[in-house]
């Protein structure tokens, strides 16, 4: 009898085993939620802030002393843009200068942008002056120069975007390789350039950077070098040197997406809090109707501008981004009538170096 009861209750215990392990294999999983990419660059160029910290400038936020990429990266800012000269008189943006504080951008958790000017200073539509190193180079060396150098960037450097060329609306590294009177050549050290950070970095963006937004001329611009490898298209925008009216600005992100399958970025814009001015340096922007209408130089007037240019990149079809520039360049020396700041009423600090409104606009929202 006990034997009997005994195997009944081994039947029973049993079937309350299966039963639960049917019922387990029954139950939904859990499932991790997707990753969210923050994939929309809001980006601030800062390139100045290694010269002006050694100045011993202190910007401060809420009535405290403060990190500029502690206030950049609290704000929304995810990505930082860097300018590199090749061999800087003083040292300030060369390569040395630049890998510092792009280590620096890193271990702060943001994305580091260079901008590789190829030049030993300022390039745009005015100058691409060839760096003087390089000046007396045959075009077959020139090649291979831009090839090493852009390979010692990558190793030395690994950005996550890297842009070949600053405003290169004529091309670069006169006169070997202007587009109007070199086309062939220009294209070709673009492509060196190109394939050269592919082979070393196949996960880095590349940018090719062009200053305006007026259609014609930027369908014709981005139709000549429509052979180079790139990811990204960069347009400069400020409202005094390529109009004030913001819908071209969407109009022609639209049209560039569309015509060569590229996302868009807005590289480089900035807006004045103020007319007024922290030195004796002329500034670029001074005067009531430089300005955009709706967007009074002030610093809600700054913010309103700054946030209107990231609504309409984001409701554009193709734009990705954007990056203010001159946001560090406050008149750090002294009261100077030559060689100040050109940009200290566009910079997102006031005379006090105190943090604007405009921060608010690298939020995530």
């Amino acid at each position: 009898m006990k034997r009997i009861i005994t195997l009944l209750s081994l039947s029973a215990l049993l079937s309350i085993h299966f039963a639960c392990s049917s019922s387990d294999s029954d139950e939904t999983p859990v499932v991790d939620p997707p990753v969210v990419t923050d994939s929309f660059i809001r980006a601030a160029d800062i390139s100045f802030l290694p010269e002006i910290e050694a100045a011993g400038v202190v910007f401060t936020n809420n009535g405290k002393a403060e990190d500029m990429l502690t206030t950049l990266k609290n704000a929304g800012c995810n990505t930082i843009r860097i300018r590199l000269w090749k061999n800087p008189t003083g040292g300030h943006s060369g390569l040395t200068e630049v890998k510092t504080l792009a280590t620096r951008v890193k271990n702060a958790g943001l994305k580091v942008w260079l901008t590789v000017h190829y030049s030993d200073t300022w390039a745009d539509p005015a100058a691409q002056t060839i760096p003087a190193e390089w000046k007396n180079l045959s075009y077959a060396d020139l090649k291979t120069a831009v090839a090493n150098y852009t390979a010692t960037i990558i190793t030395e450097i690994n950005p996550d975007i890297i842009q070949i060329g600053n405003e290169i609306n004529d091309g670069l590294l006169w006169p070997q390789g202007k587009l109007s009177t070199n086309e062939a050549q220009c294209i070709e050290l673009l492509k060196i350039a190109s394939s050269t950070i592919r082979s070393k970095a196949p996960t880095t963006k590349i940018m090719i950077h062009y200053a305006g937004v007026k259609a014609s001329d930027t369908d014709w611009f981005f139709s000549k070098v429509k052979s180079v490898d790139y990811d990204y298209i960069g347009l400069s925008y400020y409202p005094v040197w390529h109009g004030k009216d913001l819908a071209v600005v969407k109009s022609t992100i639209d049209a560039l997406g569309t015509k060569f399958s590229k996302k868009v970025v807005i590289a480089e814009t900035a807006y004045p809090f103020s007319l007024g001015y922290n030195d004796w340096t002329d500034n670029i922007v001074g005067q009531a109707d430089q300005l955009v209408s709706g967007y009074p130089a002030t610093p809600d007037g700054q913010k309103s501008f700054v946030l209107a240019i990231k609504d309409l990149v984001k409701t554009s079809n193709s734009g990705i981004g954007f990056a203010y520039w001159g946001g560090e360049w406050i008149s750090f020396k002294g009261n100077q009538a030559s060689n100040g700041s050109t940009f200290e009423n566009q910079a997102l600090y006031d005379f006090n170096n105190k943090a604007l409104p405009v921060f608010e606009a690298f939020s995530s929202k």
